[in-house]
């Protein structure tokens, strides 16, 4: 374990802040989720053209895995882990570049990682294009700049991409199972 920590710091430390206003900038709006709605928008109407009127039985379990992931990660894994964000570290107070603020005390996992992880896999799940494969880049980068901004180890990230993709998983089996009939493609 002490290893997995240790690398922890040693790639948060590669990550953190590079000191150009500009990059500062794009990573604190990677990190905005207001800045998202029209993706979330296009996201709505990607789903409509393909699955038409029956697509709210592909947006309910899209909500429900963006609701797991966020919970399990914000309700749950924080509070019982209890690991302090890099930005609340007393070990890295020193080193740490806090870009914007900071947050709440615990950063384990990642619940901006675990939304978009559900999100982006739950679109490639009932998209299966190009489209579905390019969300999987966004969640990457929204969850890099977690780290970027000095709020998230790279662990943190990792395991809430993992909680993400599985909530993602459980839902779409969980509808696909239930109501097949549901998710047939016009």
């Amino acid at each position: 374990m002490e290893t997995l920590i240790d690398w922890d710091y040693q790639v948060f430390s590669l990550i953190n802040g590079s000191g150009s206003a500009f990059i500062d900038v794009v990573m604190i709006l990677l990190s905005d989720k207001v800045i998202w709605i029209p993706l979330y928008l296009w996201i709505i109407f990607k789903l409509t053209e393909q699955y038409e009127y029956r697509v709210l039985w592909v947006l309910v379990p899209i909500i429900l895995a963006v609701t797991i992931s966020d919970q399990v990660t914000s309700s749950f894994m924080k509070p019982f882990f209890e690991r302090l964000r890099p930005c609340r570290d007393p070990l890295l107070a020193d080193t740490v570049n806090i870009v914007s603020r900071c947050g709440g005390k615990y950063g384990f996992a990642s619940s901006h990682a675990a939304n978009t992880m559900a999100l982006a896999s739950l679109c490639w799940l009932y998209l299966r294009n190009r489209f579905g494969i390019a969300l999987f880049g966004w969640a990457v980068l929204v969850g890099f700049s977690r780290i970027y901004l000095g709020v998230h180890f790279p662990g943190d990230v990792i395991v809430g991409a993992l909680v993400g993709f599985l909530a993602a998983t459980i839902s779409y089996y969980l509808l696909k199972v239930c109501f097949p009939q549901k998710l047939r493609t016009t």
